[in-house]
């Protein structure tokens, strides 16, 4: 069982930086001395405002603390102005190209998501294929399986602003799981998650198995949720592993 994340104080960041003009488009930095990578995290909460990019500000740290530049990007979400599809994802695009362009003499970058920003990361991978790889903990990674089982609470219909009824397109576009990519991944889920089923990364994987870009599927035995971004939790040394096996490719 991790700790609660949500409810503990933030790790400082060493500096904040906007890529827009709405005051939820800004990206806070871990910066060590000479970066070996760069890494962009996009928190979960399931696209909704009510979350925020401060729990997942440990996990910046300690990788900072191991010589990766951390890029914690945050975004409109719903509830935002200009929030939901496809505000949310535009804005992820425009975040890691404003991380590009700030760390420009790096080589190697890795998209880092969790949750509901899994699905942000797999879905950029399709759409961006200089990313070094990308690693999705416990992500969103089906949105017809999400919907299908009315995850937090019909959070897909908010999102997505429709059923797969109404509005057939979006959900087609919106979701990694229906188009091909370049880039590595790697899904890491926890059998014991009681907010995004390990199901859906099983799934994302089975349908994605002949992409150009590699895929691959990492079950970690008691994990949890929240597990996969708490850097004390029995998880994370194999978050990390899978990490630095990317920057190692």
């Amino acid at each position: 069982m991790s700790r609660d994340l949500l409810s503990l104080p933030p790790e400082p960041a060493d500096r904040r930086i906007a890529y827009g003009d709405d005051p939820n488009q800004f990206f806070d930095l871990w910066t060590p001395p000479e970066p070996r990578a760069v890494a962009m995290i996009i928190h979960g909460g399931y696209w909704r405002t009510k979350y925020d990019l401060t729990h997942v500000s440990h996990m910046c740290s300690v990788l900072a603390r191991n010589g990766i530049a951390v890029a914690s990007l945050e975004y409109r979400r719903v509830g935002n102005s200009g929030g939901g599809w496809p505000g949310t994802y535009e804005d992820v695009r425009a975040g890691f190209a404003a991380v590009q362009k700030h760390f420009s003499g790096e080589k190697k970058f890795l998209v880092l998501g969790h949750s509901s920003g899994g699905h942000l990361a797999l879905r950029l991978a399709v759409d961006v294929p200089n990313i070094t790889g990308v690693i999705a903990l416990a992500p969103v990674a089906v949105l017809q399986t999400a919907y299908d089982l009315k995850l937090s609470n019909g959070a897909v219909v908010d999102f997505l602003g429709g059923t797969p009824e109404t509005v057939p397109q979006i959900y087609e576009d919106a979701c990694p799981a229906r188009h091909p990519s370049s880039v590595q991944r790697i899904l890491i889920h926890g059998p014991n998650d009681e907010d995004v089923p390990i199901a859906l990364s099983k799934e994302f994987c089975e349908l994605r198995e002949h992409d150009t870009g590699a895929v691959w599927f990492m079950k970690l035995d008691d994990a949890d949720h929240f597990d996969l971004i708490d850097p004390e939790s029995r998880a994370w040394p194999m978050v990390h592993m899978n990490i630095d096996g990317l920057l190692d490719v």
